[in-house]
């Protein structure tokens, strides 16, 4: 019988002081655990009100303008001549997202791929990397973030489609992933096909949870505020499995030796960071920077420190521009 670990607020992701609860038999629900803050069973399946899926290049950006300027000398008038007089960029991050962005429980900073990534950008604004200011945000709330201007930009795990180009602009792609399915080992899940009939957990607001609505239509979601409230749940079993990019999900069964994500990837999710639709002067600044970070080894470099665990080191992921 399983003994699931079950995560403890921020903490959780580390497994550090964790408690644990017998399984129930396959197919039984337990109603008697509390479940996370904000988590909605059945969900609320987003409909796509902007742009169809093929109507645009999703991962097509805007070309960079020529060399990048100095660090500190920003064009006047730009955007990031303004967030050099603001003296912080701003950026919206993970902190549940193991690998990715989460924080150290030793030091209670905030580390990962994308946090180092956003160390970047501030070192061309700034020359002084540490010139950047986190603020955490959930999957719902990273297009709010951006267009309400609390933060210049969002590197969030946030799959570049058509219809977020409608409400905000996207670098280049920084990473390739897919969605997958996590269950508890030894589950009769084994792909996509044997979620009829059964509760999977996704976030709300993702393209996740409304792929699992379109993939797998006699699938009962549910949704969590965070991918981590998912893995919670399935540990509690409230839910049969939780679904969401293979990357976030390795990361949940790096941290519970008692999942396995299954082998199916069945969409294609390229990460962008995303910023105002307005602010098309940061865009190509930002894809000048992403350019330098795949020629001179940077990104393969941050790769292997963060992700290397995810397998062998690709290639970092070309560039594509729209004009």
């Amino acid at each position: 019988m399983r003994r699931p670990i079950v995560v403890a607020l921020v903490a959780a992701m580390f497994l550090a002081g964790c408690t644990t609860a017998e399984s129930l038999p396959e197919g039984r629900v337990d109603g008697s655990a509390p479940r996370p803050v904000d988590a909605r069973d059945p969900a609320d399946i987003p409909t796509q009100a902007g742009a169809p899926a093929g109507s645009c290049d999703p991962r097509a950006s805007l070309r960079p303008s020529g060399a990048l300027p100095g660090a500190g000398r920003m064009p006047a008038g730009s955007t990031m001549a303004q967030i050099v007089k603001r003296g912080r960029l701003v950026v919206g991050v993970d902190q549940n997202n193991y690998r990715f962005g989460y924080r150290d429980p030793k030091t209670g900073n905030l580390v990962g791929f994308e946090i180092d990534l956003a160390y970047e950008i501030a070192e061309a604004i700034f020359g002084d990397r540490n010139k950047v200011q986190f603020r955490t945000v959930t999957t719902a709330e990273r297009e709010k973030a951006i267009q309400g201007g609390t933060v210049d930009m969002v590197i969030r795990s946030m799959t570049m489609n058509c219809d977020r180009w409608q409400r905000v602009a996207f670098s280049t792609e920084y990473f390739s992933a897919g969605q997958a399915i996590l269950v508890a080992k030894g589950s009769k899940i084994t792909a996509l096909k044997d979620l009829a009939g059964q509760k999977v957990c996704a976030a709300t607001g993702s393209t996740s949870i409304r792929n699992i609505a379109a993939k797998a239509p006699q699938a009962l979601p549910v949704s969590g505020a965070d991918a981590l409230d998912c893995l919670v749940m399935l540990q509690q079993n409230q839910v049969a499995a939780v679904s969401t990019d293979d990357a976030i999900l390795a990361g949940f069964a790096a941290q519970d030796p008692s999942t396995v994500v299954l082998p199916e990837r069945f969409t294609e999710e390229p990460y962008g960071m995303a910023m105002k639709k307005e602010s098309t002067d940061l865009v190509r600044f930002v894809n000048g920077v992403l350019e330098g970070l795949r020629a001179d080894g940077t990104w393969t470099r941050l790769y292997n420190k963060w992700l290397s665990a995810l397998g062998s080191t690709p290639q970092p992921p070309a560039a594509r521009y729209q004009d």
